[in-house]
């Protein structure tokens, strides 16, 4: 047997052609207690071409070997990995910029299992340190060893990692992050019925893979959600609230939606994000809206409503109203609730976007309405408090002092900004929790979290191997969890990276607390000729991990 094994940094993806000899070498790391701390193994063997791969067993050696976790990073399809603009544009920050495969999706190992190790093919794994709050401070090594499964006598290949716990804990994250949660995908994928027990069942998972990767604000459909839906199409009923159409006007039933926030409740979610109330792009119609007339369960709203008729009008500022009182019997849950009008509006839009606001204004009076908006003369009108620009456009928002701001990004933002494409470094994916502590973000959204649909919601693809939505847009946009075996979500390199950035964001305001911020500015940009903002910034692929173990040295020398 020849085995070649190394640990590389979290940050490096290993495609199945790279060169083995070229990964960097990693050996040791600091952490914090209450954090993830990640990690790679790099394997691949030149045993004769005969052979077409050696079989090894898997052995873990170290003081802490109950707080690992192995992953193996397996690669998938990726037919269109950047738009068409990145590449006019020369943007170098790409990893490829060819189909092929690519190393995103996280499979769960067994450690007693056999595991392959092929000829000429580079392989990684992925492992995860969970350092529990309150852990006790010291270096602990991490031996991984791959010894032949058929000759216990062959001398095995390993290496060790040392991890040192630092006597400081992670603050908690004060930091909202959405990812469209999808329940209409969960249903069609597993072909399951929904809201049936198994669709709940399922919901479940999808939500506490979520919550465990920083995810604490979750879109909650009181209705279908009126997002990437074609004009005259409509994606499945999703729909939280019943609702009753009578001759006294409208009633409804909130079994689910209590049901929706005491789950909510039991996985850690900490925030309500209501769906739109309004069609997007335009806020033209209402949103589909399934109710009961005399018995019988009927489509009420939807395209072919206009969003000003008086009969909309009525019915949206009844519900909004009931669905208030709800919620604050439901432990004040109100008061966690952040209120959408139409998804992505644009100067064109200003006029009926304020005309649709002016209908539910009164009755939302004191709570969080917030938009994705990128368009800065939009947001001087005042239509819009709490607009949610992009990350290549917020710049100008930062400059004029807007409070309170959130950002996102999706397949637009493909040439120089942080995003989360499978052709992207890792460390570009990270970058965004230094700049979210520098300018003092207050959220952050992207739209799909679980999106199996392609366009548009025309049909739904299977996203193990098309990743892109049906050439929709770059591959990495539409999901960050692979749909698992039994509802169980499978994690990806991706919204590791996006983990590790939130990570950073609550390091470095931990470190701003104890040595001042302009201690942290300083390590920020330490050797930069330049000021980092959202559109420029190091991009060399350790940039982040050396940062980190600046921010943890300030910690520990500044901690009890």
């Amino acid at each position: 047997m020849s085995i070649l094994l190394k640990a590389v940094p979290s940050y490096e993806k290993c495609f199945w052609d790279d060169s083995f000899a070229a990964k960097p070498i990693f050996t040791k790391g600091t952490v914090l207690g209450g954090e993830d701390f990640f990690f790679e193994i790099a394997y691949t063997s030149d045993n004769p071409l005969h052979i077409p791969k050696a079989v090894v067993k898997m052995e873990v050696e170290s003081p802490i070997a109950e707080l690992l976790t192995f992953q193996a990073v397996q690669q998938v399809p990726n037919m269109y990995p950047v738009f068409p603009i990145a590449l006019q544009e020369k943007d170098p920050n790409y990893l490829r910029t060819k189909p092929g495969l690519y190393p995103d999706l996280l499979r769960p190992v067994d450690t007693t299992k056999m595991v392959f190790v092929p000829h000429g093919e580079l392989k990684s794994m992925f492992v995860t340190v969970s350092v529990p709050k309150g852990y006790p401070a010291g270096e602990y090594p991490i031996t991984i060893r791959f010894r032949d499964w058929w000759d216990e006598n062959a001398e095995p290949v390993e290496v060790t990692v040392t991890i040192k716990v630092i006597g400081a804990d992670l603050p908690e994250q004060n930091f909202k992050v959405t990812q469209w949660f999808h329940c209409d995908c969960i249903a069609d994928y597993y072909e399951i019925e929904i809201f049936s027990e198994k669709h709940w069942e399922y919901i479940e998972k999808f939500m506490r893979t979520a919550v465990k990767n920083g995810l604490n604000t979750v879109l909650t459909p009181i209705f279908t959600p009126p997002l990437d839906t074609e004009v005259g199409g409509e994606r499945p009923t999703v729909q939280l609230i019943d609702v009753y159409k009578t001759d006294a006007g409208w009633e409804f039933g909130f079994d689910r939606l209590e049901r929706w926030v005491k789950l909510c409740d039991k996985v850690g979610y900490e925030y309500f994000e209501v769906a739109h109330l309004y069609t997007q792009w335009g806020a033209g119609h209402a949103p589909k809206i399934m109710g009961y007339v005399n018995g019988e369960y009927v489509k009420l709203f939807g395209w072919e409503t206009d969003a000003l008729s008086e009969e909309y009008r009525t019915f949206i500022r009844a519900l909004l109203t009931a669905f208030l009182e709800k919620m604050k019997s439901l432990n004040g849950a109100d008061k966690r609730c952040m209120f959408h009008i139409s998804d992505e509006p644009n100067l064109d839009h200003l006029e009926q976007y304020t005309k649709v606001k002016e209908q539910v204004a009164d009755i939302l009076d004191g709570y969080v309405i917030m938009d994705a908006l990128s368009n800065y003369e939009f947001y001087k009108t005042g239509a819009l408090p709490n607009p949610i620009p992009s990350n290549d456009h917020i710049d100008e928002f930062i400059a004029e002092g807007v409070p309170h701001l959130w950002t996102y990004y999706c397949c637009g933002q493909s040439v120089g900004v942080s995003n989360r494409m499978l052709s992207m470094p890792m460390a570009r994916t990270r970058v965004i929790g230094s700049q979210f502590w520098k300018y003092d973000i207050e959220g952050f959204l992207q739209w799909g979290y679980n999106f199996y649909y392609s366009q548009n919601s025309v049909h739904k693809v299977n996203p193990f191997e098309c990743t892109d939505g049906d050439y929709f847009v770059p591959a990495g946009d539409c999901f960050s969890v692979y749909p698992g075996d039994s509802g169980e979500p499978l994690e990806t390199l991706r919204i590791k990276a996006f983990l590790q950035a939130l990570y950073d964001l609550r390091a470095m305001r931990l470190a701003e607390s104890l040595c001042g911020r302009e201690a942290v500015l300083a390590a920020m940009e330490e050797g930069l000729n330049y000021s980092i903002t959202f559109a420029k910034y190091p991009t060399e692929c350790d940039y982040c991990a050396n940062l980190r173990e600046k921010i943890n040295a300030m910690i520990e020398a500044n901690t009890k």
